[in-house]
């Protein structure tokens, strides 16, 4: 489960940053689309979740997809919410076309065949994650957004290494050429 911010000199989630106005008009742009980025991935990631619950007929599958799906809505609800109501982002109103094709891409699908395309798309899915998320926590401005990006590094991380074994006990290939480095 996500873990609460600790306390820092990073003010909270949600808190309004000492300059709230200094970051450059670029900088800024750059932060919002983060966010509005992590909230559709959020959002889409969950949706797959709970499509994983219903067709997966793995226990072990079932588990990660009810982990994933609780700590996404977790870090949606008490990070990225609070981060982009700051920043004046919307939230989407659902998935994108292209998760709406994955999905029913899955549907389509049942038993092993379903459990290794969940598990290839949750591969590639959190590796990306996992780049995005650290290259915002190296350049954001925010502090807000800095520190929602360097937990959500965090928890994506930990969730690739789970899906990474999860994937070897299914023989799901884990290229390891595209993991980032850590």
């Amino acid at each position: 489960m996500p873990q609460q911010p600790q306390q820092s000199t990073t003010p909270a989630v949600g808190a309004p940053g000492p300059y709230p106005a200094t970051a450059p008009a670029g900088q800024d742009f750059g932060e919002r689309a983060f966010v509005a980025r992590a909230l559709e991935g959020d959002l889409s990631e969950i949706e797959l979740d709970q499509l994983a619950l219903q067709k997966s007929q793995s226990n072990d599958v079932k588990q990660l997809a009810q982990k994933l799906a609780s700590d996404h809505t977790q870090m949606d609800e008490k990070w990225f919410k609070p981060v982009a109501k700051q920043l004046g982002v919307s939230e989407p109103k659902g998935p994108s076309k292209k998760v709406k094709k994955v999905v029913a891409k899955l549907e389509g699908l049942s038993g092993p065949d379903f459990d290794t395309q969940y598990l290839t798309i949750m591969l590639k899915d959190h590796q990306q994650d996992l780049k995005e998320f650290k290259e915002e926590a190296n350049s954001a401005q925010d502090p807000n957004v800095k520190q929602v990006a360097e937990q959500g590094a965090n928890i994506i991380s930990q969730h690739l290494q789970l899906i990474e074994q999860i994937a070897k006990n299914h023989n799901v290939a884990v290229d390891e050429k595209q993991k980032p480095s850590m």
